[in-house]
């Protein structure tokens, strides 16, 4: 059990609101810090130019971003959903074997108190 298992639900989404806007407002620092190194050296272009590119690498930084993160999400989507079917397949195996022990044990005594 984690730790965020244990705490109210509101409180929970409270917690993924509050980290899901550190996160995007980190993602934008990171665009903005990756678009000034790379800027950094276009010290040809008039300054009005090197703002619009940055702006525009800026941008594009951060959509890369948002897909890879998009990808991340939609993958682990699908192993959570392939964990979960091959869980339930093993616990209904486990389940039939369990079931089929006790049958077996039950045969078992029923022949050894019939011939008693």
């Amino acid at each position: 059990m984690t730790a965020m298992e244990g705490l109210p639900a509101d409180l929970r989404a409270f917690h993924n609101e509050v980290e899901g806007h550190l996160l995007a407002a980190a993602a934008h620092e990171e665009s903005r810090t990756a678009a000034a190194r790379f800027t950094a050296g276009l010290d040809w272009l008039p300054e009005a130019q090197r703002a619009e590119v940055q702006r525009r690498f800026a941008a594009e930084h951060l959509d890369l971003a948002r897909a890879s993160w998009q990808r991340t999400a939609r993958r682990g989507e699908e192993l959570r959903g392939e964990y979960e079917a091959l869980y339930r397949r093993l616990r209904a195996r486990l389940l039939a074997g369990l079931l089929l022990g006790v049958a077996l044990l039950v045969g078992v005594n029923l022949v050894v108190l019939a011939s008693v």
